[in-house]
């Protein structure tokens, strides 16, 4: 029935109203927490690039875990930056490491919190790239195959309950999958960086986990030619299924909010929950405008966050999440 019959804002009258007939919900439990961890005891470091967000010793690493979990946080997401780096990033798999020791201090402080480790080379090895360089300057797809699946066994070997390869490298799923059965860590679930596209929303992050690609002859100049062109969105698709069919549990898009698109094509093609990841340029600009008082930040954050849940993701990893979760509460 036309106007005056039909009046839509008749469901926006009231709070009640409009909390019956919202379409997209948005709690803390949707949301994985990114923790930046570093070697030693005490340590406890402020990322300039990124307000707000700070790198964690493991024993730090841990107690912000559990406060996340107190707040109803989701999981963790743990990055890795190593004393010593190398061409081939062997720092990756060292049970010693800072995630790995992580997940374990983890693990004895918390229940129900899911840990996510990432799987990559990057901040491991001396020219910041994610696989290992060959003679010709290009990425050895296939040998870095091998590193990736030494450092997923390591990391379930401490306790994560998925890993994550944000790696780009063609049938890391399906390497990581067979490796981490032989070993019997057949319930540990991969988290796949499925669609990462090659974007200039990572800068932030690059200075917080001190992974930028390096130049110089023989090294790879950028990640374009392992990471995906923002200009595609179909290849998104294959990608996802590709790493569906090869074992993926969770497949993921990032960034996220420049890539809403890509959300929305990978949720209907694919039948494996999907994930968004809120990346740190993103995370930034609702920081710094909302610091300029251009912005009402509580209102920036929430808008976004449930654009990515009404784009189709199941999960959102966000540096947003103990804000949010804080908020809420």
């Amino acid at each position: 029935m036309a106007f005056p019959a039909t009046r839509l804002r008749r469901l926006r009258a009231t709070p009640g109203i409009r909390s019956l007939v919202r379409e997209t919900d948005l709690t803390p439990a949707h949301l994985i927490a990114p923790i930046f961890v570093v070697s030693g005891e005490g340590r406890r470091e402020p990322i300039e690039a990124m307000p707000g967000i700070e790198r964690f010793s493991p024993d730090l690493a841990a107690l912000e875990a559990a406060t996340l979990e107190a707040l109803g946080v989701a999981g963790v997401l743990l990055f890795g930056i190593p004393d010593e780096k190398d061409e081939i990033g062997s720092s990756a798999w060292d049970p010693d490491g800072p995630v790995q020791r992580a997940t374990e201090m983890i693990k004895t402080l918390t229940s129900e919190l899911t840990v996510v480790t990432d799987v990559c080379l990057c901040a491991y090895t001396t020219h910041g790239h994610c696989g290992v360089i060959d003679g010709d300057g290009r990425i050895d797809n296939d040998e870095t195959l091998e590193l990736l699946a030494r450092t997923a066994i390591s990391h379930a070997a401490a306790g994560a309950d998925a890993v994550a390869p944000s790696d780009m490298m063609d049938g890391r799923v399906g390497a990581l999958r067979s490796a981490l059965d032989e070993e019997d860590f057949t319930t540990t679930a991969i988290i796949a960086y499925s669609a990462k596209y090659a974007s200039a929303f990572y800068g932030p992050f690059r200075d917080a986990a001190d992974s930028a690609p390096s130049v110089g002859p023989g090294i790879p100049d950028d990640r374009r030619g392992y990471q995906m062109d923002p200009a595609n969105a179909r290849e998104a698709v294959r990608e996802a299924l590709l790493d569906v069919e090869e074992g993926a549990d969770i497949v993921m898009v990032k960034p996220g909010l420049p890539y809403l698109d890509v959300i929305n094509r990978v949720r209907d093609a694919v039948p494996t929950p999907v994930a968004a990841y809120n990346v740190s340029g993103e995370y930034v600009m609702i920081k710094t405008a909302a610091a300029s008082g251009q912005l009402d930040e509580r209102a920036a954050v929430s808008e976004a966050l449930l654009a990515l849940r009404r784009a189709g993701a199941d999960v959102i990893v966000t540096y947003h999440a103990k804000d949010f979760a804080h908020w809420q509460q």
